[in-house]
């Protein structure tokens, strides 16, 4: 009788057949997925939003009804005690002065108060000496009553006022120039958009988004109701110019 012996592989053979009929079933399952198929940008289910970012201004030119005004008095002497009397008698007179401006008494506020040492420094390597001190008094003032602007700048001085920081001039209320300036800014956004939008052959659908920037700018431009004094020579002449109310808007308008 013959017989035929066939061999077994070695368990490292064994190993290397499997791996090699895995590797023909992964490339077997993936060749479809090598095909040709459709790549999709977007979800169909959210199409994307089209739109033209444009920003306008508006801008409205306001006569100020309110001055600001910064004025004080600022005495030295060689203590303290008489440093504080100088300048209270000083300051008081000035307020008294304010009042007799038409002044209100709500619109006359402390804003500065200090006491500070003076020293003479020599030039000779000495210490400094001290030789007494300053008090500064200041109050900021409120003048509803443009006319009154330059009676109460000089009834202070007069009074004994020795600084004056400056005087601004603003608009009590600009709630109504605001909304001018605000609807001016959205028309110019407007038709910045519409022009855009007609040069690219699309239509303005709605409004994306908005957003809002304000700014108050004075500007020294003279008006016809600048304040009116009777002695020009001797009145310190004030001119409040105007006040310029400015809007800034960024549109993103929906176009289609």
């Amino acid at each position: 009788m013959s017989s035929i012996t066939v061999p077994v592989p070695g368990p490292r053979i064994r190993l290397l057949t499997v791996g090699a009929l895995s590797a023909l079933l992964v490339v077997a399952c993936a060749i479809p997925a090598l095909g040709p198929r459709a790549t999709l940008a977007v979800d169909p289910g959210q199409a994307p939003e089209h739109t033209i970012s444009v920003s306008g201004i508006g801008r409205v030119t306001i006569a100020p009804d309110v001055a600001d005004l910064r004025l004080g008095v600022q005495i030295t002497k060689p203590t303290v005690g008489e440093a504080r009397d100088a300048a209270a008698v000083a300051m008081a007179n000035v307020v008294a002065a304010l009042r007799a401006a038409g002044i209100a008494e709500k619109d006359i506020q402390t804003s500065i108060l200090s006491l500070q040492p003076v020293y003479d420094y020599n030039t000779d390597g000495s210490a400094p000496k001290l030789t007494g001190y300053q008090l500064t008094n200041t109050v900021a003032v409120t003048i509803r009553d443009l006319d009154r602007v330059s009676d109460a700048i000089d009834g202070a001085m007069t009074a004994g006022a020795t600084t004056m920081d400056g005087v601004t001039f603003r608009v009590d209320d600009p709630g109504a120039a605001e909304d001018q300036a605000r609807t001016a800014a959205m028309a110019d956004a407007k038709e910045k958009a519409q022009s855009l939008a007609s040069a690219a052959g699309v239509t303005i659908t709605g409004v994306a988004s908005i957003s809002e920037g304000y700014s108050p700018t004075p500007t020294p431009i003279p008006y016809a109701g600048a304040l009116k004094t009777e002695a020009a020579d001797v009145a310190t002449p004030v001119q409040p110019g105007v006040t310029e109310i400015q809007v800034n808007v960024s549109v993103a308008y929906l176009i289609d």
